[in-house]
C-alpha cells in the first residue's frame, strides 16, 4: 500500500491539516512504516511498537484514532521477541521429535533470569546493528510447534494467535476495539489467477521460493470477512479491476481510486472530529485550570508510586506543620542537590498532608516547570488564586485582577489572610522546583508571602548550588529554621528503591550484577543517579555480564547518551536531544517529526543505504523516532501547553550534559536555525527544499510535508506555538535581521501574541532580545508597550486600541527611525484605515512617548493609598492603604513582597529606618508596629496609652513619624499630641500635648540640634528639646491666612527644614526662624515629597506634580514641564539615588489607585520641552495646527503663541488684564482674546502688532466666552447675563469692528457659559444651570430649548447652520434642529463608571458626525443621522477643543499634546458594524426622541442659511422660560 499512503501523504494528510488547525487541533500522522524498505520495517516493527503507538492515539486522539489501509497482502508473521519459560517449554516440547527445528529454538532464544517470570528471548547479533530478518524454518517451527500445544490445551488461544497472526492483524484488532477506527480495503479481481501466472507480482504474500502463500491468503480472506460482518459501519472496500499497470502513474483506474480514497478519508476524519466536538459538552470557564490541577495529581502520583525512606523526614516536617498551624511563620524550604529527591518528597507530603496535619487541610500541588502555567509566574499566581478560591468557596478574582500581575499579587496575600482568618480549614501550598519558574525581570519569588498567616503553609524546594534560585531567597528569608536539607538515601535505601523499580518494570538481576550496581551507585543514595542506573540495569539480561555503571550522576548521565548512540546511533541521538533541549518549552510529536524532516543531514544518513519510498515527498521515518523515544524512558517528560503536549527531556542534569555534548559550538545555531525554519513556516505550503542523497548523488528538491505555520489559523484560533518559539529560535540561530522584521518589526506579530498571551509575554519577549539586539527602536517599542499596559488592562486587548496606542507613542520617532518605528506607525495607519468598521486613525504623536520621564503605570493595585516610602538600600516601596495595609513592591521588577496586615484603620504614616531593614507604621486605629522588610515579619505592635491616645482619626495630614537611630527614640505626632517612645522597650518617654483645635500638620527631627519641630495648621511653629520635650520656641507664620490654608507638609531631617504646601497654591519653607515662599503652583498642592539628600523637591498640584531643585539660595523649577497624570495625585516619593519618582493617584475610570513610576534622568530640562502648557483649557488652534494660543502659565494676562511643529513657545502677547477666552478666525486670521476687564482684543496674525480694542460695556463686566459665525462676519461676545453682537468687516492692516449691533439680557440670575452665533443674526446660548435658549436679534424674540441637567459646557452650530450640538456636566449630547427649534437627540452614557461629562463638542465639515471630548479623557464620533455612537478614542488627558478638518479633527488635549485624527466611517452596514463599546465594562450609549427624518433632512442639506428669515418656532422648556430685554 505504498502508494496509497504516499498518495494520502501530498494530497489528503495537508487538508486535514489545515482543517484541524482552524479548530485549534494538531493533526499527527502516526505512519511507522513510511520512509523504510520493506525487510527493514519488518525487522524494526515490533508488535510492541506498534500497539503502543496505536494506544496512545487512542489515548489522545479527538475523534478519529486508527486510519488502516488493507490491501491484498496479510503481512509476515513475526517471531516473538520475547516468551516466557512456561510457554517456551509447552512449545518445545511439541517439537522434540525434530532435531532440527531444536537446533533452531536453541540457537534463536536464550533464557533471560532476570525477567520476571524467567522468559527466553529472542537472541539479538550484533548490539546495536539491524537484525537480519527471521528464518523462515524457526518461523515455521514455532508455528507447527505452537499450534499443537494449543490443541493439546497447552497453551491459550491468545498465545497460539501471537505466533499465527501477523503484524497487521494484531493492530486491526487493537485499533478497532477503540473509538474512531476506519478501515478501507482493497480488492482487485481475479487476483489470484494473475498471481500464479507472474511470480514477479508484488501484490500478494509469497513464500521464499516465489510461489503465493496460500496459508497467508485465506486468513486475509477470513479477516476481510470478519471485517465485513462486524464492522460495517466503518469499512470502506474499494474493488479494482485487474491491470498489469496497476499502481502505476499511468493507470487512469488506479488513479481514480486513489482520488476516491483520498476523499472518504478527509470526507470520514472531518466528520468524526466535528460529531466527537458537538458531543463534548461546552467547555466550563476554568476548563484549563481543571486539566491543570489534573495534571500535577497525575505527575505527583506517578513521582511516589515508587517511593522509599524519608519516613523521618517526613515526621518532622509533619511536627513543624503542626507548631506552626497556629501563628504566623515563614515557608520551609526543602532544598538539596539536584536529584536528590525532593520532587517525589513534596509530592509524598501532598498525599499525606491529611495524616500529617489535620484532616480539614486544603493541599495545593504545583511541580513548577511541568506545564507552561506552573512555569510562567503570572500564570502559576492566577491558578493558585482560582484553585483556593474554588477549594473554600470564595468568590473568584475579577477577570481585571487576574489579567495583571501587579493586581493579581495582592489579591492573592488578601487571599491568603482571608483563609487564615476563618479558623476552620488549613491550607498547604506545595510548589516544587522554584528554579524552574520563568522569570525574565528578576530573580525574586513573585507574588508569594515571605511571612505565612497562621492556617496558611507554604512549602518550597529549591536546588542548592552556585547561583541558583535558593541564594536569592536565602538573602532575603534569613531564618536558618525555615531551610530542611533533604540528603540522600542510605546504601540500604537505594538499593530497596532499585529492587522496587525493577520489579515494577518486571526484572530483577543476578547476585553479581546487583554487587556492581552497589559498587558503582549506591553509596551516595542518589535517588537521580539510582534511576539511572535502573534505566541502564533493566536492560541487561541474566546471560550478560555488563560494564561497570558510572560513579557520578554526572557520569551516569554521560553513559545513558552513550548508550542511546550505541543503539541508535550517534548521529540521530545528538539530533533529537538537540532539537527537544534547544526548544524554549518543548515540542510535540508532530512537530518534532516534521523537525527531523527539515533537517537534511540526519536525512543524509538515514537514507544512505536506502532508496527514497517516493519521487516528490521527503520525510523522516517515525519509526526510528518511536524506537528511541521509548529507550528515553522516563527522561522525556510531557507537559501540557500551547493546546497539546509538548515533549521535555525531564532531568535537569540530563539537559546540561547533552548541552555540553551536542549543542557545543556551531551545533547549537544549526539546530536553532532548522527550528527557526519550522516555525517560521519557510519550507511548508509546497515550498520543496533541496538536498544531496548519497545513492542519488544529484540535489533532489523534494516537498518535506511539513505543517504550515501562519500567525493565525482562523479569525479566533492563534498559533500559539509559532508565538512561543518562533523569537527564540531566531534570536539563538543569530538571525537577527530576520527577528526583527518578521517579529519585533511585525505588528500583526505583536498583536497576535499580546492577545493570546497578554501583553507581559510581549514585554518578555522584548526584554529576551534587548540584550543581543542592542537597538534603540527595539527599545523604543518596548517602552511603548509597557507604556500601553495601563489602557489594554483597562479596556481589553484590541486591534484598533492597541494600534492607536502604538501610534500616539511612536509617531514622534516614525521619521528619525523608519526601519523599525517607521515601519510599525506604517502598518498600523495602514490597517486603521482598512478597517471595515468606523475608526480614528492619529496622523501624529499625542501621548507621552517612549524615552520620556514616563517609565510605568501600575493600575488597580490598591483601594487607597494614605502613604508612602522607599527602602533606598533594599530598593523596596513600601505603601500604606485606607484599609490597613502595609505593601512591599519591588518597583523596578513591579512585583509583590510582602503584604502586611495587622492595623484596623487607616495606615497614616510610613518611616523606614536601620539601613532600610525595618519600617514603623502608625495607622489609625492607634497602633504603631514595626516590620522586617526583609522576611515580612511583625517585631513589635504598639498601642497607645491613655496619655498618647486620640479620640477620633484628625484626619490623613496630621500624622508624622520619625526615628532617632542614635537615642532609639520614636517620636510619633498625631493630632493634637507629640509623644516619643524607646525602642524596643516601648517605653514612654515623653508626650506634648497642643491645642485640639489646632492638630499639628508636620514634625521635623533637628539630629545636630537636638531639637523637634513642628508645625500646626494654624501656622504655628514651635521647638521642643529631641530628649526632654522641654519647650525652646515658638513663633507664628506670616503666609497664613484666609486665602492660604496649610494643606501638607513634609520635612528632612539633615538640614531640619518643613515645606508646607496651601490651599492657594504657596509653598513655604518653614523653620523656627520664620518661612519663606518656595514656589507658586496653579492649584492647591495636595501632596509633597522630599528626596532623601533633601535635593530635590516635589509638589503635587491637581493632576500635576512639580519638580523643584535645591540650590545654595532656594530650591529652583527642576524640568521643563510638569509631570502630567491622568487623576488627581495623592501621594509621591521619591527613589533611591534621586533616579525615580514614584506618584501615587486614584484612577477614577476603575475607582483604585494607580501608581506612576518617572525616571527623573529622562525629565526634560528647560527649553527642551515638546508639550505645551496650558492649565486653563482655553487653548485656540490656527493654521491647521501649527499653532496654538492660550494664557501664559503663571501670568494669564499674556497670551503665549506655541509653534507646535518646532515645540517652543514663538511669541507673548500682552493684554492688560486676565485672559479668559480665546478665539480664533481662521479665515480671516485673527486671535481674539476676551479679558477679565470686558475688552475684547482683536490681534491680526500676519501683524501681531496692530491691535484691535472691542471696549467693554458701561458695567466693564468680565468677558465670559466669545462666538464667531461661520462666515466670521459677526462677533458675540457674552458678560455674565449680557450679549453684543457685533459686525467684523474687512480693514487695513486691522478689521473694522462694528456695533454692538444687538445687545440683550438673560434677566436671569444665573450665568452665560457658552454661546453660538449664527450668520441670520440668532443666538444660541447655554447657562450655568443647564438651560439653553435661540434668541433672535432681528425680531427680538427668545426661544427656551430643554434644559441639560447640568452647566453648559459647549455649543457648536453646524456648517449649515442647519443642527446645533450641545454638551454639558451632566454627560449629555444634544442634538438641536435649530429651524424647529427642538432637541432631535439627546445621547449619553446609559451606565458609566467614571466622569463622563462632555467638554467640548463640534460638527465634521460637512456635518455628518458629531466629534466630543469627554472629561474622562476620550474623544467619541457620534452620527448626526440618528445620534448612534460611532467610536471612541482615549486620549488619556481632557480635550480642550475641537477643530474640524476636511476628513478629521484637530484637538489640543490638558496634556500638552495635539490630536490629528482622521475620521475613517465605515463603508458596511451599520447592523454590521461592531459595538464600539465593546471593550468598556458595563457601558451603554443611549440615544433617546431621536427624529430620524427631521435629523436627516438638515443634515443632508448643509448651505449658507445666513439670508433665511428665523422663523420663531415655539419650544417649551423643563426648566423655565426667559424674557430678554433688547437694549
Amino acid at each position: 500500500m505504498d502508494a496509497e499512503r504516499e498518495f494520502l501523504q501530498r494530497n489528503a494528510y495537508p487538508e486535514l491539516q489545515t482543517f484541524c488547525q482552524k479548530l485549534g487541533l494538531q493533526f499527527e500522522v502516526a505512519d511507522l512504516r513510511w520512509g523504510l524498505p520493506s525487510s527493514q520495517a519488518t525487522v524494526h516493527l515490533t508488535p510492541e511498537l506498534c500497539l503502543e503507538e496505536l494506544e496512545r492515539c487512542q489515548r489522545t486522539s479527538v475523534g478519529p484514532a486508527y486510519v488502516a489501509l488493507l490491501g491484498n497482502q496479510y503481512g509476515p508473521r513475526a517471531v516473538p521477541l520475547q516468551m516466557e519459560e512456561k510457554e517456551w517449554d509447552a512449545v518445545r516440547s511439541q517439537l522434540a521429535a525434530s532435531p532440527r527445528d531444536m537446533e533452531l529454538l536453541a540457537q534463536g532464544f536464550c533464557k533471560d533470569e532476570n525477567a520476571i517470570p524467567p522468559s527466553y528471548v529472542l537472541h539479538v547479533p550484533g548490539a546495536g546493528q539491524p537484525r537480519e530478518p527471521e528464518d523462515a524454518t524457526l518461523a515455521s517451527a514455532l508455528r507447527s510447534g505452537a499450534q499443537e500445544a494449543w490443541r493439546l490445551g497447552l497453551l491459550t488461544q491468545g498465545q497460539w494467535l501471537r505466533h499465527e497472526r501477523s503484524v497487521v492483524e494484531w493492530e486491526l484488532e487493537q485499533g478497532l476495539r477503540g473509538p474512531g477506527a476506519t478501515v478501507f480495503v482493497r480488492d482487485i479481481h481475479d487476483l489470484p489467477k494473475h498471481l500464479l501466472d507472474d511470480c514477479a507480482l508484488p501484490m500478494a504474500d509469497r513464500l521464499p521460493d516465489g510461489c503465493p502463500d496460500t496459508a497467508a491468503q485465506a486468513l486475509l480472506s477470513s479477516l476481510k470477512g470478519r471485517l465485513t460482518q462486524e464492522h460495517p459501519g466503518i469499512l470502506h472496500t474499494h474493488r479494482l479491476p485487474w491491470s498489469r499497470d496497476l499502481g502505476t502513474p499511468k493507470s487512469k483506474v488506479h488513479g481514480r481510486y486513489l482520488k476516491e480514497l483520498s476523499e472518504q478519508l478527509v470526507a470520514r476524519t472531518t466528520q468524526q472530529v466535528l460529531q466527537h466536538l458537538r458531543e463534548l459538552q461546552p467547555p466550563p470557564e476554568l476548563l484549563w485550570l481543571f486539566q491543570e490541577i489534573r495534571h500535577h495529581h497525575r505527575q505527583g502520583t506517578e513521582a511516589t508510586r515508587i517511593f522509599c525512606g524519608r519516613q523521618g523526614l517526613l515526621a518532622r516536617l509533619g511536627e513543624q506543620l503542626r507548631r506552626d498551624d497556629s501563628r504566623s511563620h515563614p515557608p520551609l524550604v526543602l532544598c538539596g542537590p539536584p536529584g536528590v529527591g525532593k520532587t517525589a518528597l513534596m509530592c509524598k507530603l501532598a498525599q499525606e498532608m491529611a495524616s500529617l496535619l489535620r484532616p480539614h487541610t486544603v493541599t495545593v500541588l504545583r511541580l513548577l516547570g511541568t506545564s507552561l502555567r506552573s512555569r510562567d509566574p503570572r500564570g502559576l499566581l492566577e491558578s493558585l488564586c482560582l484553585q483556593v478560591c474554588l477549594a473554600f468557596g470564595l468568590p473568584p478574582p475579577p477577570a481585571q485582577v487576574l489579567a495583571t500581575h501587579a493586581r493579581s499579587g495582592p489579591f492573592f496575600h488578601a487571599l491568603l489572610h482571608t483563609i487564615s482568618s476563618r479558623h476552620f480549614e488549613s491550607l498547604v501550598l506545595l510548589l516544587d522546583s522554584v528554579d524552574d519558574l520563568e522569570s525574565v525581570r528578576g530573580a525574586r519569588l513573585p507574588g508569594l508571602p515571605l511571612q505565612c498567616p497562621p492556617g496558611v503553609h507554604l512549602i518550597l524546594s529549591a536546588c542548592s548550588g552556585q547561583g541558583g534560585f535558593l541564594e536569592t531567597l536565602q538573602e532575603t528569608l534569613r531564618d536558618p529554621a525555615a531551610y530542611w536539607e533533604v540528603q540522600p538515601l542510605s546504601g540500604d535505601q537505594g538499593l530497596e528503591l532499585l529492587r522496587l523499580l525493577l520489579a515494577d518494570a518486571g526484572r530483577m538481576l543476578r547476585p553479581e550484577q546487583r554487587d556492581l550496581v552497589r559498587a558503582s551507585c549506591l553509596e551516595g543514595g542518589h535517588p537521580g543517579h539510582l534511576r539511572l542506573a535502573f534505566e541502564e540495569a533493566r536492560t541487561w539480561a541474566s546471560f550478560t555480564m555488563p560494564a561497570p555503571l558510572a560513579a557520578t550522576p554526572e557520569e551516569a548521565t554521560h553513559q545513558f547518551c552513550a548508550r542511546l548512540e550505541q543503539t541508535h546511533g550517534q548521529l540521530l541521538v545528538a539530533h533529537v536531544l538537540g532539537y527537544l533541549v534547544s526548544s524554549r518549552y518543548g515540542l510535540s510529536e508532530a512537530e518534532l517529526k516534521d523537525v527531523l524532516s527539515l533537517d537534511d543531514e540526519l536525512l543524509q544518513a538515514v537514507y544512505q543505504d536506502w532508496t527514497l519510498p517516493s519521487q516528490e515527498l521527503l520525510r523522516f521515518p517515525p519509526l526510528l523516532w518511536v524506537r528511541l523515544r521509548r529507550d528515553l524512558g522516563c527522561c522525556l517528560a510531557r507537559r501540557p501547553g500551547d493546546g497539546c503536549t509538548l515533549l521535555a527531556i525531564a532531568p535537569r542534569q540530563l539537559a546540561q550534559v547533552i548541552r555540553q555534548r551536542y549543542l557545543s559550538g556551531p551545533e547549537r545555531a544549526k539546530r536553532h536555525s532548522v527550528l527557526a525554519d519550522f516555525f517560521s513556516g519557510t519550507w511548508s505550503q509546497g515550498t520543496k527544499k533541496l538536498i544531496t542523497l548519497p545513492l542519488v548523488g544529484k540535489p533532489l528538491n523534494l516537498d518535506r510535508k511539513v505543517a504550515p505555520q501562519p500567525l493565525w489559523f482562523s479569525d479566533t484560533v492563534a498559533n500559539l506555538r509559532k508565538l512561543s518559539e518562533l523569537p527564540w529560535h531566531l534570536l539563538h540561530a543569530g538571525r537577527l535581521e530576520e527577528l526583527r522584521q518578521e517579529v519585533l518589526g511585525n505588528l500583526s506579530w505583536i498583536f497576535c501574541r499580546a492577545i493570546s498571551g497578554g501583553i507581559d509575554c510581549l514585554l518578555d519577549d522584548f526584554a529576551l532580545c534587548a540584550p543581543v539586539l542592542d537597538s534603540a527602536e527595539a527599545d523604543l517599542v518596548r517602552e511603548a508597550l509597557q507604556l500601553c499596559r495601563p489602557t489594554i488592562e483597562l479596556r481589553g486587548m484590541e486591534r484598533s486600541i492597541l494600534y492607536t496606542e502604538l501610534l500616539g507613542r511612536l509617531q514622534f520617532f516614525a521619521a528619525s527611525h523608519p526601519a523599525l518605528v517607521g515601519r510599525l506607525c506604517e502598518q498600523a495607519q495602514s490597517w486603521l484605515r482598512a478597517c471595515p468598521h468606523p475608526v480614528l486613525v492619529p496622523l501624529a504623536g499625542f501621548l507621552p512617548p517612549p524615552g520620556g520621564p514616563l517609565r510605568a503605570t501600575l493600575t488597580g493595585c490598591h483601594q487607597g493609598i494614605t502613604a508612602m516610602t522607599w527602602s533606598e538600600e533594599e530598593k523596596l516601596l513600601v505603601v500604606g492603604t485606607q484599609d490597613g495595609i502595609v505593601v512591599v513592591w519591588d518597583v523596578q521588577e513591579e512585583q509583590l513582597v510582602h503584604f502586611l496586615t495587622g492595623h484596623s484603620g487607616a495606615v497614616r504614616c510610613l518611616r523606614v529606618f536601620a539601613g532600610g531593614t525595618r519600617a514603623l507604621s502608625a495607622s489609625s486605629d492607634r497602633s504603631l508596629r514595626l516590620w522586617d522588610l526583609r522576611s515580612g515579619r511583625r517585631e513589635f505592635c504598639l498601642t497607645m496609652d491613655a496619655e498618647g491616645s486620640l479620640p477620633c482619626d484628625p484626619g490623613p495630614r496630621s500624622w508624622s513619624l520619625h526615628v532617632d537611630e542614635a537615642s532609639g527614640i520614636v517620636y510619633a505626632a498625631m493630632g493634637s499630641k507629640i509623644s516619643a517612645w524607646k525602642l524596643p522597650s516601648a517605653e514612654l518617654t515623653f508626650c506634648v500635648a497642643g491645642d485640639a483645635a489646632d492638630p499639628w500638620l508636620c514634625t521635623a527631627l533637628l539630629a545636630g540640634q537636638a531639637g523637634l519641630l513642628a508645625v500646626s495648621r494654624g501656622g504655628v511653629v514651635r521647638l521642643w528639646h529631641s530628649a526632654t520635650g522641654s519647650p525652646q520656641g515658638e513663633q507664628r507664620m506670616s503666609g497664613v491666612g484666609a486665602d492660604g490654608v496649610p494643606t501638607c507638609a513634609v520635612s528632612g531631617q539633615r538640614q531640619g527644614l518643613v515645606v508646607i504646601g496651601f490651599s492657594d497654591g504657596s509653598v513655604s519653607l518653614v523653620s523656627i526662624k520664620g518661612d519663606r515662599l518656595l514656589e507658586k503652583v496653579p492649584e492647591a498642592v495636595g501632596c509633597l515629597a522630599l528626596s532623601k539628600d533633601e535635593s530635590l523637591l516635589a509638589a503635587g498640584f491637581g493632576s500635576c506634580v512639580r519638580l523643584l531643585l535645591a540650590d545654595t539660595q532656594a530650591f529652583q523649577r527642576f524640568g521643563a514641564a510638569d509631570l502630567q497624570h491622568e487623576a488627581a495625585v495623592e501621594s509621591a516619593v521619591f527613589g533611591p539615588e534621586n533616579n525615580l519618582l514614584v506618584t501615587a493617584s486614584r484612577d477614577a475610570r476603575i475607582q483604585a489607585a494607580t501608581f506612576t513610576v518617572w525616571d527623573l534622568g529622562r525629565v526634560p530640562r528647560a527649553g527642551a520641552s515638546a508639550t505645551f502648557l496650558d492649565r486653563t483649557g482655553l487653548t485656540a488652534v490656527s493654521h491647521q495646527g501649527a499653532y496654538l494660543y492660550y494664557p501664559r502659565v503663571g501670568d494669564k494676562r499674556k497670551v503665549t503663541v506655541w509653534d507646535v511643529a518646532a515645540g517652543e513657545e514663538r511669541d507673548v502677547l500682552d493684554a492688560s488684564s486676565e485672559v479668559r477666552c480665546v478665539e480664533v478666525a481662521e479665515q480671516t486670521q485673527l486671535l481674539l482674546a476676551g479679558l477679565a476687564s470686558g475688552v475684547v482684543l482683536l490681534v491680526p496674525l500676519t501683524s501681531r502688532q496692530d491691535v484691535v480694542c472691542v471696549p467693554p460695556p458701561e458695567a466693564r463686566r468680565a468677558v465670559t466666552c466669545l462666538s464667531l459665525d461661520k462666515r466670521e462676519t459677526r462677533l458675540a461676545v457674552a458678560y455674565d447675563n449680557l450679549v453684543q453682537v457685533l459686525d467684523i468687516g474687512p480693514g487695513d492692516p486691522c478689521p473694522v469692528v462694528e456695533g454692538p449691533t444687538y445687545t440683550f439680557y438673560t434677566q436671569l440670575p444665573e450665568s452665560i457659559t457658552c454661546l453660538a452665533v449664527l450668520g441670520d443674526c440668532r443666538v444660541l446660548y447655554g447657562m450655568s444651570r443647564g438651560e439653553i435658549f435661540l434668541y433672535q436679534c432681528t425680531g427680538a424674540r427668545v426661544c427656551a430649548l430643554e434644559a441639560h441637567g447640568g452647566r453648559v459646557t459647549c455649543l457648536h452650530v453646524s456648517h449649515g447652520e442647519q443642527l446645533a450640538v450641545s454638551g454639558a456636566e451632566d454627560a449629555l449630547l444634544c442634538l438641536w434642529d435649530l429651524q424647529a427649534g427642538r432637541c432631535t437627540a439627546e445621547m449619553g452614557y446609559m451606565v458609566r463608571a467614571c466622569c463622563c461629562d462632555v467638554l467640548t463638542a463640534c460638527f465634521s465639515q460637512n456635518d455628518k458626525y458629531v466629534y466630543a471630548g469627554l472629561k474622562d479623557g476620550s474623544v467619541i464620533v457620534c452620527s448626526t443621522l440618528d445620534g448612534s455612537l460611532l467610536t471612541v478614542q482615549f486620549a488619556h488627558a481632557p480635550v480642550n477643543r475641537i477643530v474640524p478638518t476636511r476628513d478629521g479633527f484637530i484637538a489640543p488635549t490638558r496634556s500638552g499634546y495635539v490630536l490629528r485624527e482622521c475620521f475613517q466611517p465605515s463603508a458596511s452596514s451599520p447592523s454590521l458594524q461592531p459595538d464600539p463599546l465593546r471593550s468598556f465594562k458595563k457601558a451603554v450609549w443611549v440615544v433617546r426622541a431621536t427624529q430620524r427624518g427631521a435629523l436627516a433632512r438638515a443634515a443632508q442639506t448643509p448651505g449658507d442659511s445666513a439670508s433665511r428669515s428665523a422663523r420663531g418656532h415655539g419650544a417649551r422648556s423643563n426648566r423655565r422660560s426667559q424674557v430678554c430685554v433688547l437694549v
